[in-house]
């Protein structure tokens, strides 16, 4: 016997019925996003190397020692994404979308990262991204952030915390670095080699360290709060503001600074103390330069992206009503009348009745070892023909969830028994689901 071929280590299936909780997710979220105005757009899994190294940065975590890159048999180095935000503005610029336009785009899929496997941290990763390309005031700031807010109250979930912080203007950001330099270069001998390489080269890299014996360094480190010019300052109040006034709750975290190096202003992120030490559910920011430095015009933008893997984690743990992808009608067939004119009738009752999620027996069986089969697919009723009643074309009604009695009906009548039956099933299950 051949060995098996194992799978990839951090890179997993995704098996029934958990893909349809994620589809509740998925189309939960795509609600929101169509109600603000944004518009999918797909874009490859595979970009030029190039792109990511000069989106994200030479310098970070993700280009030195993350991404899945390779030759192609043309010798071109690629690479898997790691994140979309590039891909979409590599779109928009090869695709003419950028200059003196505005677009609200959104995408998912997976990404990929080559870091330790563990809770809520894989190797391949699925993500919603969402951009808003062409706006330069707080103003779209401000709608990013209500609108995830949005969705959270559209899956139920409370007691997730938003921090924010802004990373000034490039010129601002000057400054603040050299402060840095200064700063943590009188502390050398407690830097780790990753800080120290850093130290010259993006300094703010030092600050998102996770090194325990470095943390308190990094706690007396300058903060950029304090070192905003007057055009990142006034954006950050304006921002700050418009929650302010619509009631959002948040906290400035001046050492918030994210993982890429695209990011400029605005960032936030929103934390849950639900999944241990993986906390950032949703997190985002301004990439004002980003569009000019791949080689577009000038262009102001800002963006966010949820974890899939997270969110359905946390929604589970919160008591999310998942619902099982079970079949409303399960039809047996006994003989090779009943056999024949079975799937032609189930046609004609999905022609008739929208929605209808009808499962039909094949494969034969017995009375007997078909009604455990509808059993066992959760149906609430059964359709049973066997020879005679597909000559006669009629067929018993048999509910298997309660204690109603089985009903002879005529093939004709079939629809309107089970219409009116999911209309009650279907009534009874939004009154037990969460209020939107």
């Amino acid at each position: 016997m051949s060995a098996t071929v194992k799978p990839i280590r951090g890179m997993n299936d995704l098996l029934p019925p958990e893909s349809a909780h994620w589809q509740q997710v998925e189309d939960r979220v795509r609600e929101v996003l169509q109600d603000y105005g944004y518009r999918e757009i797909r874009v490859p899994v595979v970009e030029r190397t190039e792109l990511f190294r000069r989106s994200i940065g030479e310098v970070t975590d993700i280009v030195e020692k993350e991404m899945y890159t390779f030759e192609d048999r043309s010798g071109d180095s690629l690479t898997l994404r790691p994140e979309a935000t590039a891909g979409i503005v590599r779109a928009g610029i090869s695709n003419g979308l950028i200059h003196n336009q505005r677009h609200r785009l959104w995408c998912k899929g997976p990404m990929f990262r080559y870091e330790r496997p563990q809770k809520g941290r894989y190797r391949q990763f699925h993500q919603i991204d969402v951009e808003a390309l062409g706006f330069a005031g707080p103003d779209i700031d401000a709608e990013m952030i209500l609108m995830s807010a949005r969705l959270w109250h559209k899956l139920g979930l409370d007691g997730l915390k938003l921090e924010l912080n802004s990373l000034g203007t490039p010129a601002a950001r000057e400054v603040y670095r050299e402060k840095l330099v200064a700063y943590f270069s009188r502390h050398l001998d407690v830097l780790d080699d990753d800080s120290r390489r850093r130290l010259q080269s993006n300094p703010l890299r030092i600050l998102d360290s996770k090194n325990p014996a470095m943390a308190d360094i990094v706690a007396d480190a300058p903060v950029i709060t304090d070192h905003l010019d007057d055009e990142s300052r006034i954006h950050f109040e304006g921002l700050c503001a418009m929650l302010d006034t619509a009631g959002i709750t948040y906290r400035v975290n001046p050492r918030l600074v994210r993982g890429l190096d695209y990011y400029s202003k605005t960032v936030f992120e929103w934390l849950t103390d639900q999944l241990g030490a993986q906390g950032a559910v949703c997190s985002g920011g301004r990439y004002d330069l980003l569009v000019e430095q791949l080689g577009g015009s000038p262009t102001p933008a800002i963006g966010w992206a949820l974890g899939v893997e997270r969110l359905v984690a946390l929604l589970r743990a919160t008591g999310f009503p998942f619902a099982d992808p079970i079949p409303d009608v399960y039809m047996v067939l006994v003989g090779d009348r009943a056999e024949r004119a079975g799937l032609p009738l189930a046609e004609k009752l999905r022609d008739s009745i929208p929605r209808l999620r009808l499962e039909v027996n094949c494969g034969g069986g017995s009375f007997k070892a078909q009604f455990r089969r509808a059993d066992r697919s959760g149906a609430g009723l059964a359709i049973v023909i066997g020879d005679e009643e597909a000559e006669q074309r009629r067929a018993g009604l048999k509910p298997l969830r309660g204690r109603e009695e089985q009903v002879d009906v005529a093939w004709d009548e079939i629809a309107s028994h089970i219409g009116k039956l999911m209309d009650s099933n279907r009534t009874a299950a939004r009154q037990g689901d969460r209020p939107d």
